[in-house]
This record gives structure tokens, sequence and C-alpha cells, in this order.
């Protein structure tokens, strides 16, 4: 890595800013979802220094890569936490932000599920799902006839689970 203008000077700088978001998110994150929170925090970063501190945390075994994204492991959680004062305090408020939007996001996610399967009659039942974050508040099972409606109720659902809750209620609630 380069020396250049910007907030993460090393590449020491760019792992412990990872380590740093990682820990402030509650799920995995995707690869996408890390590099954009990463490029937010400092748009100077090079993409493919990213890429190589991302690998190389991997193969360090700081962070771990699964099918559900990346995750900090309990070494890169003791390392980050003993270097993260090592980041400066614009670097740190601004990923913070970043991480925060993040966190929001996969939060949502976490409370709002869409699942189907396949009935042995043919079409497909779909599982909706909302949750307060303590337990489920919408249980939804409903009938598709093919995987392209499966496909657009799923996607429908997860977009706009908040506002069919609310027009649930209402219409369920009015006299």
């Amino acid at each position: 890595m380069e020396r250049r203008l910007g907030f993460v000077q090393s590449e020491m700088d760019l792992k412990v800013l990872i380590l740093y978001i990682l820990r402030r998110l509650p799920e995995a994150a995707s690869w996408e979802e890390l590099t954009d929170t990463t490029l937010l925090t400092d748009s100077g970063i090079g993409y493919f220094d990213f890429s190589e501190c991302v690998a190389d945390l991997v193969r360090t075994e700081h962070i771990e890569k699964s099918e559900a994204g990346y995750t900090v492991t309990e070494k890169g959680r003791q390392n980050g936490e003993a270097m993260e004062s090592t980041l400066s305090y614009s670097v740190r408020v601004r990923a913070d932000k970043a991480a925060a939007a993040l966190a929001e996001v996969q939060r949502r996610r976490g409370m709002i599920r869409a699942t189907h399967e396949l009935r042995s009659r043919g079409g497909f039942t779909v599982h909706l799902t909302m949750s307060d974050g303590v337990g489920p508040i919408l249980d939804l099972q409903l009938l598709a006839g093919d995987e392209k409606q499966t496909a657009k109720i799923e996607g429908n659902f997860k977009k706009n689970a908040e506002k069919l809750y609310q027009k649930m209620v209402k219409l369920l609630s009015e006299e």
C-alpha cells in the first residue's frame, strides 16, 4: 500500500479498520457490504488494497469467511480492540456511522424472513414472518402458483413488511 492522501495511511491501518467495522455488526457482512462500508469510511482506500487486506485477515484467522459472509474471530476481536486506538478519531467516527447504518439494515433483515417450500400437489407455500426482536409479530403462509410468483411475493414482503403489517392491522381493526 503506497502512501497517499486520506485518513488510512498503511496496510495495518486498513486491517484495523476492517476489524473495527466487523466488530460493530450484529451479523456477517457480505463482500459488498464490507467493501461499501469500508470505502465509505475513507473513499481514498483502493479496492485492491482492501481486497488484499481482507484476504490476509482471513489467512491469519482474524476474520472468517463463510456462506453468510465475513465475521470477526475471537483472535480478530482481541487484536482489533488492542489496536483500534491507533486509528485516528475522525476515522473511528466515520467508521461508527457507516457501521451503524449497515447494522440497522442487518437488524431489519434479521427480523423479516421470507421462505418457501414446494407443495406436493403443486405450487409453493410461502412463509412470511416479521419479528420485533423479541418474537414474531406476523406469521403468514400463502399459496403461490409458481416460482415467479413466489419470488415476487418474497421480494415485495422483504421490501414492504412494515407497510404490509400496518395495513393488515388497520384493515383487521376497523369497525
